[in-house]
């Protein structure tokens, strides 16, 4: 079938800055949708005030965002070349690669969820889960990969889809469906039900569900005003080399990301659940301006590997230098906000003393890595537009996250080698400088060594050189 001759204005002629926006703007908006209902787990499990709960879901989350990468890997690869097959003007073949992305990404993920309820125990276990978080994670994993994990990847991968076309609306659309519906239930399980975590993740759960449901009727609607069909008929593994070689830069970029942020968890937990509750919401808030940038590289995306397929280099490159002003000029946005207003964000979440100061100084130094990451994040779309996965791969392994894994690593190893296990501790209130045992939210222990121990290790990696623990505790030096 031939191209409508509106989205061939739109990738041909369009002006740049209203092309990118037009594609852009509905998926900038969609992540921060996406966003919002990433946030809402956290957000309304921490006005329960139980930092354990917060930490149990931080826990799980590096696990469950590898949906994302599996995601990536059939939907952003299969729309990828979609897009070039378009500029091309190769519309035969768009169906096969469509249908290889929903069924082969459908039938990896259900392998991917059931390997992790059979291996759940010792995974949890080499998450970092306490005792006290064991039981909170194993029923949010169970809902949201277990039983949610096919519908996660579906969604995301339908998403892609659209997009690849220039259905960026409906693509958005979908994603904020989905995202509103979350937040609308969690409160609803959460507080309505008594559900508590699982609640959240039965909520996260039901509305990636209804995501998919809404972009199966979107495609219903479309009709032959689209390319793709999502018929098994047409599953071939033909095109599973191009999808791949695209799709696996993305796809190790996220678990690259994720395994950093297991480690950092995995480390923290030897403190106790409070710092992984911490650094969780962290997380989460640091995610912002990255999917941010993340939408507006989903956005121009399709532009380019249209004009770059098209031989049109030219507006390949004003679409990128467009693209790059505006998310350096958003991200030092994020930088100063977060700074600024640290404490307040991070009480917001979770209005506990030691949780929240403690995460407000993480925040402050995660954010700024901010620009750097947005301009790794252009680089690697328009590679991966441009087909060109060996590149972009290289430039994923060369991102901090392995090497914050390995350093991590380490840090794990010296740790060990001293036989010495970190503590969360804080001072004497009295302010006689004596310790005593402090009891934290969740019946969790922790005990302050006394004179003469060894000293605990002053940092918590996270990627950055923290600063000592005792000094974001009431009571301790600088607090």
């Amino acid at each position: 079938m031939g191209e409508p001759s509106e989205e061939r204005y739109l990738f041909e002629e369009m002006p740049v800055h209203k092309a990118v926006a037009t594609l852009a703007i509905p998926t900038v908006i969609s992540q921060l949708v996406t966003m919002v209902y990433n946030l809402a787990d956290t957000f309304f499990i921490g006005q329960i005030g139980n930092p354990v709960m917060v930490a149990a879901v931080s826990l799980v989350s590096p696990w469950f965002n590898l949906l994302t990468a599996l995601g990536n890997l059939f939907g952003l690869g299969g729309s990828s070349l979609i897009s070039r097959m378009l500029g091309a003007q190769n519309h035969r073949d768009v169906k096969h690669v469509a249908a290889f992305s929903v069924w082969g990404g459908g039938a990896a993920t259900l392998l991917f969820s059931l390997a992790t309820y059979l291996g759940r125990g010792p995974l949890l276990t080499f998450l970092g889960a306490s005792p006290d978080t064991y039981g909170y994670a194993e029923g949010y994993l169970f809902w949201v990969v277990v039983l949610g994990g096919v519908p996660t990847m579906v969604s995301l991968t339908l998403g892609h889809l659209l997009r690849s076309e220039g259905h960026a609306r409906q693509a958005s659309a979908g994603m904020m469906f989905g995202g509103i519906l979350n937040v609308v239930l969690d409160p609803v399980f959460i507080f309505g039900c008594h559900l508590a975590v699982t609640g959240a993740a039965l909520a996260t759960a039901l509305s990636n569900v209804a995501s998919v449901g809404f972009f199966l009727v979107v495609y219903r609607r479309l009709g032959e005003g689209t390319a793709v069909s999502l018929r098994p008929r047409y599953f071939t593994f033909r095109f599973v080399g191009p999808i791949f070689s695209v799709g696996l830069a993305s796809a190790l970029a996220t678990t690259l990301g994720n395994a950093a942020n297991m480690v950092m968890v995995r480390l923290a937990a030897g403190y106790g659940d409070i710092p992984v509750a911490a650094y969780g919401i962290v997380k989460r808030i640091d995610q912002v301006p990255l999917n941010l940038s993340m939408g507006l590289c989903q956005g121009f995306m399709p532009l380019v590997g249209y004009n770059f397929a098209a031989g049109n280099y030219r507006r390949m490159r004003q679409v990128s230098v467009f693209s790059w002003k505006t998310a350096l000029g958003m991200s030092a946005c994020f930088v100063a906000c977060f700074a600024l207003f640290a404490p307040q964000i991070l009480h917001l979440f979770l209005p506990e003393a030691q949780t929240s100061a403690l995460g407000a100084s993480f925040l402050r130094i995660a954010c700024l890595a901010v620009p750097l990451t947005a301009v790794n994040f252009l680089i690697s779309y328009t590679l991966q537009a441009m087909g060109q996965g060996a590149q972009s791969a290289l430039l994923t392994f060369s991102r901090p996250g392995a090497a914050r894994v390995r350093a991590g690593a380490r840090e794990r190893h010296r740790a060990d080698e001293r036989h010495h296990r970190p503590v969360w501790h804080d001072l004497d209130p009295a302010g006689g400088g004596g310790h005593h045992a402090s009891r934290l939210p969740g019946d969790v222990h922790r005990h302050l060594p006394g004179p003469g121990a060894p000293e605990p290790p002053g940092e918590i990696t996270f990627g950055f050189s923290l600063m000592n623990q005792r000094r974001l505790l009431p009571g301790g030096p600088g607090g």
